[in-house]
This record gives C-alpha cells, sequence and structure tokens, in this order.
C-alpha cells in the first residue's frame, strides 16, 4: 500500500502541468486526489476547505491556487461564484486520475481500498480538524494547526518523508556523494520536492523544532558524531514500535564495532539492512558493505555536535595523563601495557569506554582511588539508564538523574525545548519536573483536547520563556527555572484561558487582553488631556512625569478598588455558601422527618376495612373511595348537561317542558355510558375484572366520567352558539358596535 500511494504520488507531482509550480497548488492537487470519489471521480469542495486542507486562506487560495490549477488544464474546476467576485464552490475532476480510469498497472488507477487509506494518510498529516453533526469530533492531523506562509511546503514534506519511511520510521537517504556541511537528510528531502538544499534544510529544521522528524547521530567510539539518520517517530508509533526513537538513541550512544576511533585505522562503515536498497545506482563499491560508504570513509571529524559546557569545574588533581579527558573511550594510543589494569589489582583488562582515572592507578601509584573517584562512582550513570536508586554517604537510596528525556512521547515534546536542562537535573529534581509537566499537560489538554497538541503548546511556551530568559546558558538554576517560570502559566488578564496574551485554547492572541490594552490606552489618552488643559505651559518631559505619576495613582487606586471588590466577592460568596449549607441540612432533616412519617404511616390499618400494615388505606377501599368520588363527579356533570340543553331548547317558563328535556337528557347520556362500558369490555379480559372488583368499579367510573365530560363540552358549545343567535344577543351586539364606532381614536 506505501509503495503504491507513493507512486501515485510521484506520478501527479511529475505531471507536466505541476512541473515549477508552488507547493501549495501541488499540495491542492494531491489533496484533490486523495478526496475523488471511486464511482464519479469528481470531487465537490468549498474553497475554504481546500484552504484549509493546505494551510492557506480562502482569500489566498481563491486568487492563487484555484487559477493555477484551472491554468494547465491539470485539474477541470468548475467553480460557484461566491462574495467578492471569488470562486466559492468547486466541483473539481484531476485530469491525470481520470485518464487513468480502468488503465491495468498505471500507478494512478487506484482501488477503492487504495483511495480510502490515501485518505486516511492526508487526515493523519494535515486535517484541519472539525465537529460533525452528530458530536462526534475529528482531531487535527499532525500539521493541522500549521497555517500561513511555508505551511503548505511543510505539508507536503511531512508526507513524502511518511511515504518514504519504513515501519520503523527510518527513512531512506539519498545515496551517492551529497554535501557534507548540510548532511545527507537535507539532501534527500530536497530530492524529494525538487527544490535547493537551503530550502530544503529550512523545511527540516521546521519539521524538527515541531518534533515531526528527529535527526539522530550515529557515533564512532571516540565520541564522534559519524552518519546521520532521518526517522518519523508517528510512522514507528503507527506501527506499534514506539521504542523505535529509543533503539536509534542507543545505536548512537552505543558505537559499532565496525567503527573505530581516531587513534585507530579507520574501518569499513555500517553495512546496509538486509531489506535496504540502494536508491541509485553506482559502482559495485558503494554497495558492497565492506566498502566505505562515499563521502563518510575519512570523515570522522565532520558534522560534530555543539558541544556542552561542563556544569562544573573541571577537577585536576595532578594533570595526570587521561585524567583531563572528562568523556568516554579507550586508552591514549600511547598508554603503556599496566595502565588498564583493573583498580582491584587484577589482570582484567578494563572495559573501553571508563575514563583512566577509574581503570586503575598509574605507573607508580598505589592501587587506591582519592576521595574525588570514589563520589564520582556514586554519581556516575551510563547514558539512556533510567531513574535508579543508588546508597549515597548517608546510606539512604538516592536517585539517579537520567541524560535523557522520559519515555512518554508527550513528555518529550514538551520537554525538547529544554533537553539541556533537564540534563543538568538531579534525580529527584527530574522528578519533580516530570509531574510538574504531566500536570501543566493536563490541564492544556482540557482546553485543547488534544495530548499531542497540547504538548506542542507547552513546548512553544518553554521556548518563548527561554528566548525571553536569553538562552539556557543563561539558567543558573534549572530546577528553579522550570517550576518558577517555564512551566507556570502566566495571566495577563482575568481570563483564565490566558497565558502571556494567548488563548490556549484556539493559540490566538487573547481578546480580553486586547481590551485592557485597549482601556489603558484610553486611559493615558485622558490622562495627558486633562494634565494639558490644567497645565498648557508645561515642557514635554514634565508632562510626561505628571502623567506617569497620575496614572500611577490610579493604577494604585483600581487595584484598591479591585482588592476590595474580590473581598466582596469572596464574602458574598461565603455568604451563599452558607445559606447553600443551611438548605441543604433543613431539606435532609425534612427527607428525615418525611421517611419518619412515611414508615410510621406504613404501619397503620385500613380505615375503611381494617387490614393491618396498609399505610391507612388499603389498595381496594382507596380504589372505591377514587370511584366514588368520580361518580359524584357524574352527577354534577350530568345536572348541568340536562339545565345547559333545556335553557335553549325548551320554555324554561314551564317546570314539566324544562323537566321532559332533563329526562330525555339523562336518558342519551346512560345510553352513551353504557354503550362506552361495553366497547371496554370487548377490549379486556372479564377474568381480570372478576378478580379485583373494585378495579373494575373504579374502571367504570373513569370510563362514565369521560364519556359525561364530552357531551357537557359539547352541550356548552351548543347553548352558546344558541343564545348567540337570539334578539337580545344581536341587539347587544349592534350597540357595542355603535359605541366603538363613537369612540375617538
Amino acid at each position: 500500500m506505501r509503495a503504491r500511494l507513493g507512486g501515485a504520488v510521484r506520478a501527479l507531482l511529475n505531471a507536466d502541468g505541476l512541473k515549477g509550480a508552488p507547493d501549495s497548488v501541488r499540495l491542492g492537487v494531491l489533496v484533490l486526489a486523495s478526496r475523488t470519489p471511486w464511482e464519479t471521480g469528481v470531487v465537490e469542495i468549498s474553497t475554504r476547505e481546500l484552504g484549509r486542507w493546505i494551510g492557506l486562506s480562502k482569500s489566498h487560495t481563491a486568487n492563487a491556487v484555484v487559477p493555477a490549477l484551472k491554468a494547465p488544464g491539470l485539474v477541470m474546476v468548475e467553480t460557484a461564484e461566491g462574495e467578492f467576485t471569488q470562486d466559492d464552490g468547486l466541483l473539481c475532476r484531476v485530469q491525470p486520475m481520470w485518464a487513468a480510469r480502468g488503465v491495468v498497472g498505471h500507478p494512478l488507477n487506484l482501488a477503492k481500498k487504495e483511495l480510502a487509506t490515501f485518505w486516511a494518510l492526508m487526515e493523519a498529516v494535515m486535517a484541519p480538524g472539525w465537529a460533525h453533526r452528530d458530536g462526534s469530533v475529528t482531531s487535527a492531523g499532525l500539521l493541522g494547526c500549521r497555517t500561513g506562509r511555508g505551511a503548505a511546503t511543510e505539508r507536503l514534506a511531512l508526507l513524502l518523508l511518511v511515504l518514504e519511511a519504513r515501519e520503523n520510521g527510518w527513512v531512506r537517504l539519498r545515496g551517492g556523494r551529497v554535501d557534507t556541511r548540510r548532511g545527507r537528510p537535507v539532501a534527500t528531502l530536497a530530492r524529494l520536492l525538487g527544490c535547493s538544499l537551503s530550502v530544503a534544510e529550512a523545511v527540516l529544521e521546521r519539521l524538527e523544532d515541531m518534533d515531526l522528524v528527529v535527526r539522530p547521530r550515529m557515533k564512532t567510539g571516540s565520541e564522534m558524531n559519524h552518519r546521520t539518520r532521518l526517522v518519523v517517530p508517528a510512522v514507528a508509533a503507527a506501527h506499534g514500535r514506539r521504542a523505535a526513537l529509543r533503539v536509534v538513541e542507543e545505536r548512537a550512544e552505543a558505537p559499532d564495532a565496525d567503527f573505530s576511533g581516531p587513534g585507530v585505522t579507520v574501518g569499513p562503515s555500517e553495512p546496509l539492512d538486509a531489506e535496504e536498497e540502494a536508491q541509485v545506482s553506482g559502482p559495485e563499491e558503494a554497495r558492497n558493505p565492506e566498502f566505505s560508504e562515499p563521502g563518510v570513509t575519512g570523515a570522522l571529524h565532520t558534522g560534530h555536535t555543539p558541544l556542552v559546557p561542563p556544569v562544573g569545574p573541571l577537577q585536576v588533581s595532578g594533570g595526570l595523563s587521561g585524567e583531563g579527558r572528562g568523556a568516554e573511550g579507550p586508552l591514549p594510543e600511547g598508554a603503556c601495557v599496566r595502565e588498564d589494569q583493573a583498580a582491584d589489582g587484577e589482570d582484567d583488562v578494563a572495559v573501553p569506554g571508563q575514563r583512566a582515572a577509574e581503570v586503575g592507578p598509574l605507573r607508580g601509584e598505589q592501587p587506591k582511588k582519592s576521595p574525588a573517584d570514589e563520589h564520582e562512582d556514586q554519581l556516575a550513570a551510563r547514558p539512556g539508564a533510567g531513574v535508579r536508586p543508588q546508597a549515597g554517604s548517608g546510606g539512604k537510596a538516592q536517585q539517579q538523574p537520567r541524560v535523557d528525556l522520559p519515555e512518554d512521547l508527550g513528555l518529550r515534546v514538551a520537554l525538547g525545548p529544554v533537553s539541556w536542562l533537564w540534563q543538568r537535573l538531579s534525580g529527584f529534581q527530574q522528578a519533580r519536573v516530570e509531574q510538574a509537566t504531566e500536570a501543566e499537560l493536563g490541564q492544556l489538554e482540557g482546553w485543547v483536547g488534544q495530548r499531542d497538541m497540547a504538548a506542542r503548546r507547552l513546548a512553544a511556551r518553554l521556548a518563548t520563556r527561554l528566548d525571553e530568559t536569553g538562552g539556557e546558558a543563561r539558567v543558573e538554576r534549572p530546577y528553579g527555572w522550570l517550576i518558577g517560570r517555564g512551566l507556570v502559566q502566566r495571566q495577563a488578564c482575568a481570563d483564565r484561558r490566558c497565558d502571556d496574551g494567548t488563548r490556549l485554547d484556539t493559540g490566538a492572541a487573547c481578546e480580553n487582553c486586547a481590551n485592557v490594552i485597549h482601556i489603558r490606552r484610553a486611559a493615558r489618552i485622558q490622562v495627558t488631556a486633562a494634565v494639558g488643559q490644567e497645565l498648557p505651559g508645561l515642557e514635554d518631559a514634565a508632562r510626561r512625569q505628571v502623567v506617569e505619576e497620575r496614572l500611577r495613582a490610579q493604577t494604585e487606586i483600581d487595584a484598591e478598588r479591585f482588592v476590595r471588590r474580590r473581598e466582596e466577592a469572596r464574602v458574598r460568596e461565603a455568604e451563599r455558601e452558607a445559606a447553600r449549607a443551611v438548605a441543604r441540612e433543613r431539606a435532609e432533616l425534612e427527607r428525615q422527618a418525611a421517611a419518619a412519617a412515611t414508615t410510621v404511616r406504613q404501619v397503620l390499618a385500613c380505615e375503611d376495612c381494617g387490614q393491618d400494615g396498609s399505610g391507612g388505606l388499603c389498595e381496594a377501599c382507596g380504589f372505591r373511595r377514587e370511584a366514588t368520588a368520580l361518580t359524584t363527579q357524574i352527577e354534577a356533570l350530568t345536572a348541568r348537561t340536562e339545565m345547559l340543553v333545556a335553557a335553549w331548547s325548551a320554555d324554561v317558563s314551564s317546570p314539566d317542558a324544562v323537566a321532559a328535556i332533563c329526562a330525555r337528557v339523562r336518558t342519551a347520556i346512560d345510553r352513551k355510558v353504557a354503550a362506552d362500558w361495553s366497547e371496554f369490555l370487548e377490549i379486556t379480559d372479564p377474568a381480570e375484572l372478576a378478580a379485583d372488583p373494585a378495579r373494575a368499579e373504579l374502571a367504570a367510573a373513569h370510563t362514565a366520567y369521560g364519556t359525561v365530560q364530552q357531551i357537557a363540552v359539547e352541550a356548552e358549545r351548543t347553548a352558546l352558539a344558541a343564545f348567540g343567535r337570539t334578539g337580545e344577543a344581536e341587539a347587544e351586539a349592534d350597540r357595542a358596535y355603535r359605541t366603538e364606532q363613537g369612540r375617538r381614536w
């Protein structure tokens, strides 16, 4: 799959229309190709969405990228014009992919699963992140938050490096002779991007600053840096190779047996892996493991890493040979036979990599270590080792400091800018700094929602604080600086999301800080105008001094008011908390009283039938009481319905006529109630009603009440309509109409 996608990407980038095109246009073609549906081959996308994927604004994408896609005919684009005569909606078809559909063996004839994998890869590398309608959230890719100038180049470079990387994250480097000043990784990236070495070096440095790529250096036995690797950590993590970086660092720390120090004859270079093939054809000697790599054979003194100044002063006791080297490595070339003996007087040869002062006595000395050597033995730690308890002078276990950063990837990314300060910490201090970093990462993760983004924000914070200090060399107390200044959040305003004027959740400038600055500027302008009116004859220096004094006094007054308001708010909050506590206590007492009353009531006998433990009223008696109440309401509704019907349909002056109408209405109501009860019996099991007579009586009462209520509502509506058509009602309506007409508006 990696080979198929790599071939498709190279085929698109090598198309005639993309030669010499900007990286934003090249990346736009790849984005459209990855989003191409397998069924139709036509992509529907908006200009804003395309700009988000390539890291540019909507206007720049509409003015620069979309016309460049149309010009060579590489992409067929149908546009829908939006605001400001710019292209808003895009209907795109990548012509090379369209022409390769159905062509067997063509690199752009991708299957449906290959297009799906290509789309997933693009999401992992550069997805801008969005929220779906169902509430799910697609997180941003590795470079999803990188926008602006150079963003398209960095996204394209990382995509090409991911396609070139193996499962352990290692990128096969370019063979042949390269510029030794810039290195083989830069030459490899320049070949992939088709750009100059200077541009590739700048892009690679930016990717390395964001911890997206790593360039570990191989080391020789003499501690000299040698060949360079290029590793993509995200690829190793995706394949479950989270220890790949650690393996690279261990190989960089532990020199290969085929390499030798400057005092020994230069040996062959490290052989290539079995699975790694040569990228370019060359002479047979360049591919033979027994011969050195071109440009590497005698380059033992090239590509040194910057030297780290020692933390403490160098201790030299007597200027003996080998004492001032201060680094691991074999003995000097002129050392005699007995200088490599062990300290205990045995004839075992010392292990290469120990210091001469630790190997054994020099000529003419007794086999006894100095106190300084014994102290170094207690504090010395092998590079790359973890925190191990060591026995100190007091007999207590102490934590040994670690040279490398913690194993967690988030902590490594966050503490990357202060890696040298980390090496200067003790074991206890490293543990405390790791805890503080984890706490800050947790807080930032709550704002941004992603641990990798939180680690990058924390790394940017540490880098900014280092720039303010003047670099790592200006930090005298690393532990105090990290705990008290580097890792802590500094709120420039009252917003909890503010950190030195930057929002933690969005990374943009804090709006509240801008408001504070605007208020302060307005106050300065107001005070300056007032001083100019009160003291018009002052010189500029004296006027500025008076303005500063008044602003300082106003600031003190505002600070006092703020403290007073904060104290008042604290008092009000305490009062509210006390009131809430009283309310909770009252509610608890009421709940306990209700529970006690319920408990007491449950043991009472039924008031009607005398059944014990029925809470004062058993279920059957409760049904009977409810049925009785419903019967009373039914009787009242029936009488009201009779009078409503008799009011408009009978002579109210004749009692016999009214009685006849009422009897006829009651008979109709009884007949309707009986019909509804018959329908209820048809849909109900008679055995259930016979088993519980009280429930059956209640069901009959509910059925009759519903029927009588519907008849009463209809009778009331009919009576009102009949009364509205009488002569008295019409005359009253005419009088009201004339009254409204004669009213002054």
